[in-house]
């Protein structure tokens, strides 16, 4: 499943079949310039990377943002065409084509009994410019490693980090496109459109979605619209310093299915330096002191347990590079300045093993 710009999508006779292979469907002309614009930035971040592997050198220097941790779709990434075939997906008895399930004005609910009633913004948004919430981050809120998930954050929270995206103290240390389309959201949202949303997900009890395992080899893997997928053939390699996170139903995710469960895998070892690490003497990386005795979140700072810790490392080296420099990172910078990767990892594998 790839995607790419087809190479007439100028042009009259496929604009139509362009648009839809691009994931352009029912947006304006301004619009789809902005997602290309995104999308192109992701691409070239890409192929730099693979011109480096194709040369024989590493991918990334040592200290440089690790690819598994903010995949990059290639630049070869073609979506598969919508054959009309309704996907379901287990205990519900909706049904959504391809094309409806790539709606970012439309988010698809699967579940609607695990939920109150969607706000307009989280299930349509606002054409032209407001995608819906519950698209990205799905109907109640669990989100995807590519995203983060919504579950046990506050109102407050949720808006102060919209209002960090729109004035840009929130970005990534590599270019996204899932952040791109955030920020974009984040400028046209209204106030009250946000409260809206915000409420919703806080009022949303969290749930569990992730079995952290740990590993010495995991599944090959690639870049599957945006995220990790295993590749067919079951063929495995040595994990290494990396976290292996990928969803137990591919087609299930991609459905975008709200209760979709993950499987990170992490270099053995793991949760239990994590573990020493967070209730260490060293006052600056006591998780404990700010994130609550259970890490489920205080006043001052958000909850981190049972989040995805591929979405955590990203927040953890975004904080390190400078590019999330918000509320609290003042607070972080100190925290994460002499952490390693190897201490990242195992920080957030910690946690994501906690119960939410």
């Amino acid at each position: 499943m790839e995607e790419r710009l087809p190479a007439d999508f100028c042009g009259t006779a496929s604009r139509a079949a362009g648009l839809h292979a691009f994931g352009f469907e029912g947006l304006g002309p301004l619009m789809r310039m902005e997602v290309l614009a995104m999308r192109m930035s992701s691409a070239l971040f890409a192929l730099s990377l693979t011109s480096l592997a194709s040369a024989g050198a590493p991918a990334q220097s040592q200290d440089g943002p690790p690819p598994w941790a903010y995949p990059v779709n290639p630049p070869s990434f073609q979506r598969a065409p919508d054959d009309g075939t309704i996907r379901r997906v287990p205990d519900s008895a909706a049904g959504f084509t391809l094309t409806q399930l790539r709606d970012l004005f439309a988010a698809p609910d699967w579940h609607p009994e695990d939920h109150p009633a969607l706000p307009e913004i989280v299930a349509k948004g606002r054409k032209p410019d407001v995608f819906a919430c519950g698209v990205c981050h799905r109907a109640d809120g669990p989100g995807g490693p590519e995203n983060a998930s919504l579950f046990g954050f506050s109102a407050e929270y949720i808006i102060r980090q919209t209002v960090e995206f729109k004035t840009g103290l929130r970005t990534n240390s590599v270019p996204r496109v899932a952040t791109d389309l955030m920020i974009k959201t984040s400028k046209d949202i209204t106030d009250q459109e946000l409260k809206e949303a915000a409420n919703y997900f806080a009022s949303i009890k969290p749930r569990s979605n992730i079995a952290v395992v740990e590993t010495d080899a995991v599944p090959k893997t690639h870049v599957r619209d945006l995220f990790l997928a295993p590749i067919d053939g079951g063929e495995k390699e040595p994990i290494g310093q990396r976290i292996i996170e990928i969803p137990e139903n591919v087609e299930h995710f991609l459905s975008r299915d709200s209760r979709a469960r993950f499987i990170a895998y992490v270099p053995v070892g793991s949760i239990q330096k994590g573990r020493a690490l967070a209730a260490s003497g060293d006052l600056r990386v006591q998780c404990a002191a700010c994130h609550g005795a259970d890490l489920k979140g205080t006043a001052v700072a958000p909850g981190i347990a049972a989040r995805s810790p591929t979405y955590m490392f990203r927040q953890l080296y975004d904080f390190k590079s400078g590019a999330r420099k918000g509320s609290n990172s003042d607070l972080m910078k100190p925290v994460v300045e002499h952490l390693g990767t190897d201490d990242m990892i195992a920080l957030v594998a910690y946690t994501a093993s906690l119960i939410p």
